[in-house]
C-alpha cells in the first residue's frame, strides 16, 4: 500500500497525455482503410512478461528480503539473475532467501557461477533444491571473466591470465554436467558474458563450436544453449542521448555500437576472432543477464526510466528471450554513483519502477494462451523512430504496443484495422494504468507517438 500511495504522488503535472486518436474521418464515410490491413500473429502477452527480468542485491549485501519481495511485486518482474555469490549455509544469504522469495513473487532465478566461481558442484546442487519448487529459470556461465579471472582444475584463466582455456573448459563442463543429469537437463544453459573479450581463440563466440572453426576447443564443443551479453545502452562508441537509443543497443548486427551480440558472437571486440554470420545472428537465441543506465549528466531521471520501459520492448521484439536490467534498488554497499535502480536507497520508486509498474499492470496476465491470434492491422509510413509489438493476453484480447523513441518532437501515425470493432481502449503507462481513451466503432485510429509506449487494446470479435 505504502508504494501505491507512492505511484499517486508522483503522478507530476509534466506529465500529460496528448492523444488526437479517434475515428477516422475515412472510417465515418465509409472509405475502405481496412483493405489496407493485413494479418498479423500475436505473441502470448505472458511471453512478453516473463522476459522482464532484473538484477538485485539480497540480505548479505544489506537488502532485506521483505523490501526486496515488495519492490518485486511492484514492478511486477518475472525473474531475477541469481547465483552461488554470496550464498552460505548460515545466511544473512541462504538457498532459503531465494525460495522464500520465489513463493512471496513467483520471480524464478537463472543460476549461475557469477563472478570468480568454479564450484560446479554447489551450482548443480542448489539448482535441484530450486528446480524440486519450480523456482529455477535457466543456468549462468562465469560472469565477466575479463573483469573476474577464474581458476579452474588447478588453472588460472581469464582476468589477467594469458589463456582462456580454463574458462572455456568450465563452461564446457557446465554444459555436460547439467544435460546429463535428469533432474535438469530440460533446463537451458546461457552462455558466460563478456566472451567478446577471449584473449585466444577457445570458441567462446560460439554455443556450439562448428567444424573447421579453428579454434584451441575441438569441433563440436557445446558451451550453452543461448548467447548472453551484457548490451549497456551508453557505451564510449555510443555515448550520448540519441533517437532510437535502446533499439539499436538491441540490434544483433555491427549497428549495434555498444557491447551487444555482434561484438561477442559475431566478430569479438577484443581480438576480432570470427563467430556466426550476419544471417546467423539473427535468429541466435540469445539472453541479456545485465543491461540499463545510471542516472547522471545529461541522463535524467525521466530520460532514465524512458530508456528502461523501451529497452523491456526493443529486446523482446528483436529476439531476446530474456532481459535483465541493473539494478532494482541502488546498491548501498558500493562507492561512486550507484543511480542505476528502479528504486532509491530509500525503496521508494523512481519514475521507471513507477512507468514499469504501470505497464506490467496494464498488460497483466497470468494465464497461458497455447494458440494465439491474429489481427489485421497496418501502420502506413510507420516513421524509423515507432515501433509496434502485437501480444494476446489469456482472454483473447489483443495489445497493440506502440512505442517512440523520438529525444524531441513526435510522430503521428495512423493505426488501419482490418474492420470494425466495437470498442478499443488506449492506455499511457507514463500516466497511468486506467484507459486514456475509449473509441467505439472504430476501424482506425491516429496516436501521437513520441518518446514513450501506448497501448492499445483491442477485444476479440
Amino acid at each position: 500500500m505504502k508504494l501505491q500511495t507512492k505511484l499517486r504522488s508522483l503522478r507530476a503535472p509534466w506529465v500529460r497525455l496528448f492523444f488526437p486518436a479517434c475515428v477516422s474521418l475515412a472510417a465515418l464515410v465509409g472509405l475502405p482503410l481496412a483493405a489496407s490491413a493485413a494479418p498479423h500473429p500475436a505473441v502470448p502477452t505472458s511471453q512478453f512478461l516473463n522476459s522482464i527480468g532484473v538484477d538485485t542485491t539480497f540480505p548479505d549485501r544489506g537488502q532485506p528480503l521483505d523490501k526486496t519481495s515488495e519492490m518485486v511485486k511492484y514492478c511486477g518482474f518475472r525473474w531475477i539473475r541469481g547465483g552461488i555469490e554470496g550464498l552460505s549455509e548460515n545466511g544473512p544469504t541462504t538457498l532459503q532467501t531465494y525460495l522464500e522469495l520465489h513463493q512471496k513473487t513467483g520471480v524464478r532465478f537463472n543460476w549461475g557461477l557469477v563472478s570468480g566461481s568454479s564450484n560446479l558442484r554447489k551450482l548443480i546442487e542448489s539448482a535441484k533444491v530450486l528446480a524440486a519448487a519450480d523456482a529455477l529459470l535457466a543456468f549462468e556461465g562465469n560472469n565477466e571473466p575479463n573483469n573476474w579471472g577464474v581458476t579452474y582444475q588447478g588453472e588460472k584463466g581469464g582476468g589477467q591470465a594469458p589463456s582462456w582455456m580454463a574458462v572455456a573448459r568450465l563452461q564446457r563442463d557446465l554444459y555436460q554436467t547439467v544435460k546429463s543429469d535428469s533432474a535438469l537437463k530440460k533446463y537451458p544453459v546461457w552462455s558466460i558474458s563478456e566472451n567478446g573479450a577471449e584473449r585466444d581463440n577457445v570458441g567462446l563466440q560460439f554455443l556450439t563450436i562448428p567444424n573447421g572453426a579453428q579454434t584451441l576447443m575441438p569441433d563440436g564443443t557445446r558451451y550453452a544453449d543461448y548467447a548472453n551479453v551484457h548490451n549497456y545502452i551508453y557505451h564510449p562508441a555510443s555515448p550520448g542521448l540519441m533517437d532510437n537509443k535502446t533499439w539499436n543497443a538491441a540490434d544483433p548486427g555491427p549497428a549495434c555500437k555498444v557491447d551487444g551480440l555482434y561484438g561477442n558472437y559475431g566478430l569479438t571486440w577484443a581480438h576480432k576472432f570470427p563467430g556466426y554470420t550476419l544471417a546467423q545472428l539473427q535468429t541466435l537465441p540469445r539472453v541479456t543477464t545485465e543491461t540499463g543506465c545510471t542516472i547522471g549528466g545529461q541522463v535524467t531521471e525521466q530520460i532514465h526510466a524512458l530508456n528502461l520501459l523501451s529497452m523491456y520492448l526493443d529486446q523482446f521484439k528483436r529476439g531476446w528471450s530474456h532481459t535483465s536490467v541493473y539494478l532494482l534498488r541502488d546498491r548501498t554497499d558500493e562507492g561512486g554513483n550507484q543511480a542505476f535502480g528502479f528504486f532509491k536507497p530509500d525503496y521508494s520508486p523512481r519514475k521507471a519502477g513507477v512507468y514499469l509498474h504501470n505497464l506490467t499492470t496494464i498488460l497483466s496476465d497470468n494465464g497461458a494462451l497455447t494458440n494465439p491470434g491474429r489481427l489485421d492491422y497496418s501502420i502506413p509510413d510507420e516513421p524509423p523512430t515507432v515501433h509496434d509489438l502485437l501480444l494476446q493476453n489469456s482472454s483473447g484480447t489483443f495489445q497493440l504496443l506502440v512505442w517512440g523513441e523520438r529525444l524531441k518532437g513526435a510522430d503521428h501515425v495512423a493505426v488501419r484495422l482490418g474492420g470494425t470493432h466495437a470498442a478499443v481502449k488506449v492506455f499511457d503507462p507514463t500516466v497511468g494504468t486506467e484507459p486514456a481513451q475509449t473509441l467505439r466503432g472504430v476501424d482506425s485510429l491516429d496516436l501521437t507517438v513520441s518518446d514513450h509506449p501506448l497501448i492499445v487494446a483491442i477485444p476479440p470479435k
